[in-house]
């Protein structure tokens, strides 16, 4: 086990934070040398500086992305907290059919994790709009700082076990059988859902166009609350007038800090 010293932990809690806006704090210093220290041996590294150097020089991007996955957790399941799944098909969607009438309709899953969250939302736009879907464009943005899990995304491909969760007729309809332990989202459905790589700090969001629905779920735990309150205020910006905003259920939005509207628990609306 290769150890960190307080000066090594300091140097590279902050890099993480100005690179992802994760927080981490003291005791968190334990979790951090167990989750990369297998990282350090395969790089041939014998103590947290070396890494650190290392990072620093890596311009493209993959090192960051490495190191990310390993912070987070990335735990995600289809339809997981379903309450905010059951509240945008029984209450979002209509609202947007009925009072949007260009249908261009714009979903952002802003933290994508491994695509079961964007697929879930992929599914109910499809059992929603059933046959309409054709006279709508409504393409979902997947996003993730982590070029490892946007990989997985794409490729859609879940074990039986995390697919059998779902209803039967949604599998039949929307899988096809990989191989003997896994399932693939059909090229159709995977086609519905534009990944990029994106970092929530970009301190200017680039999109042409504002949402109708993002969804940012369980990420927000990680920042401190600087970095948390300037990211709401950016995602408000990115939000259409009347548009939805979902968080984690563990998650809360100040509301005398922003224009947020509450609606239910982790579910707000800019007005």
């Amino acid at each position: 086990m290769i150890h960190i010293t307080n000066e090594e932990f300091s140097k590279l809690s902050n890099y993480i934070k100005k690179h992802s806006g994760i927080h981490l704090k003291d005791e968190k210093k334990t979790m951090l040398v167990g989750r990369l220290n297998m990282i350090l041996t395969e790089r041939g590294f014998t103590d947290f500086t070396s890494y650190y150097d290392y990072l620093q020089r890596n311009n493209d991007g993959s090192e960051i992305s490495i190191l990310i996955d390993k912070v987070t957790t990335n735990h995600t399941y289809f339809m997981r907290e379903p309450e905010h799944f059951n509240f945008f098909s029984r209450v979002v969607l209509p609202y947007l059919e009925h009072s949007m009438t260009h249908r261009d309709l714009r979903v952002w899953c802003a933290a994508s994790s491994s695509g079961e969250e964007p697929y879930t939302l992929a599914l109910l736009m499809e059992e929603f709009f059933g046959n309409k879907a054709m006279f709508w464009d409504k393409k979902l943005l997947a996003t993730d700082l982590s070029t490892i899990v946007l990989d997985k995304a794409r490729k859609g491909i879940y074990s039986k076990d995390k697919v059998n969760s779902l209803p039967k007729i949604w599998i039949q309809q929307y899988f096809d059988l990989y191989d003997k332990e896994n399932y693939q989202v059909k090229e159709r459905i995977r086609n519905q859902v534009i990944y990029r790589r994106f970092n929530l700090l970009e301190p200017v969001f680039p999109f042409k166009k504002k949402f109708h629905v993002i969804f940012l779920r369980n990420v927000m735990i990680y920042f401190d609350n600087p970095t948390k309150e300037a990211l709401i205020q950016k995602m408000y910006n990115a939000l259409e007038y009347g548009g939805y905003f979902f968080i984690g259920h563990s998650e809360t939005i100040n509301r005398d800090k922003s224009n947020f509207e509450y609606i239910q628990p982790a579910v707000y609306r800019k007005i």
